[in-house]
């Protein structure tokens, strides 16, 4: 397989949301809890790099088999002259990498990187395969925002924090206990709104895109239930709520007062949404929302990164 078709086939461009995600828990651990491991944080990578495109992959697979609308020429096998033999190689090497770092991972911090890890994989796995697939549900902008947004985010900060006893399981005389810092896991959740909701509108503008052919498909996504104006609507709506969370995080002071700047790409992503709402495609303006998700946490990332910088320097 060529490498064209491999990175049509994991949707490499798509995996920037996955790395985005990782960078935003990883700078915030940095900024917030002064705290980072290097080797850690490399494991984490590979793990939530192999295990996006693995995931990708089982996707395209899938849909592949249960695409039933020939006469648009969907079939993604087909189309890019893949071996389905080789698909199957690659969704299980990646697999097997992203288990191995996982494990490697757990080992390293506590049970709690585990057993987030399982829950994540199987919902992963499960987002597009099994009887009933999420991706093929109203559920799907929830799933993917919040365990791509939120849980690799919590991720990619625990894993240099996991010895403060943020989260902890204890288990002596046959009892199991189980702590959490509710305000410091309520603080990374309202941080990770932003990074949760661009997810969420990418898979939402994804959907939009491609409403009548899901219908054809079986596959009834969230637009199917509430109409696509209303869901024009939410994609707009949800980007203010992104905006305003910023906003209240730095009045918190949870976020340096520098995080403000990041209300200026309102001006790009309105223009963007206005777009996209205007003539909703797959071809020609889906991608807008992936640059807003860019614009939006890739923002925070650098700010966050220069914050850092000038403290230390300071």
């Amino acid at each position: 397989m060529s490498i064209n078709k491999f990175f049509q086939l994991v949707q490499i461009k798509a995996k920037l949301a996955s790395f985005i995600s990782f960078s935003l828990g990883t700078a915030y651990a940095i900024y917030r809890y002064r705290s980072f491991n290097l080797d850690n944080f490399i494991i984490m990578f590979i793990s939530v790099m192999a295990f996006a495109m693995a995931t990708t992959a089982i996707n395209n697979y899938i849909d592949d088999k249960k695409e039933k609308n020939n006469l648009m020429k969907n079939n993604f096998i087909e189309k890019y002259g893949m071996n389905e033999t080789k698909v199957l190689l690659i969704i299980f090497t990646f697999l097997t990498i992203a288990t191995i770092a996982g494990i490697v991972l757990t080992l390293r911090t506590n049970i709690v990187v585990l057993f987030l890890g399982i829950i994540s994989f199987g919902i992963g796995i499960f987002y597009t395969f099994g009887p009933i697939p999420i991706s093929r549900m109203p559920l799907g902008e929830i799933f993917s925002g919040f365990f791509e947004g939120f849980i690799v985010i919590f991720l990619a900060i625990y894993i240099h924090i996991y010895d403060t006893n943020i989260i902890s399981f204890t288990y002596q005389k046959n009892i199991l206990s189980f702590n959490i810092n509710v305000l410091e896991i309520l603080s990374i959740f309202l941080y990770a709104i932003p990074t949760v909701i661009g997810i969420a509108n990418i898979m939402l503008a994804n959907n939009i895109c491609d409403l009548e052919e899901d219908i054809l498909n079986d596959r009834f996504t969230l637009p199917y239930y509430i109409g696509k104006p209303m869901a024009l609507k939410l994609f707009k709506l949800l980007y203010y709520i992104a905006y305003a969370d910023i906003a209240v995080l730095v009045a918190l002071k949870m976020l340096p007062l520098a995080s403000l700047f990041i209300l200026l790409t309102l001006i790009i992503v309105n223009r963007n949404i206005n777009i996209f709402q205007k003539g909703p495609s797959k071809s020609k303006n889906f991608i807008l929302s992936i640059k807003n998700f860019v614009l939006i946490n890739a923002t925070q990332v650098i700010i966050l990164g220069i914050m850092t910088i000038l403290i230390k320097i300071l």
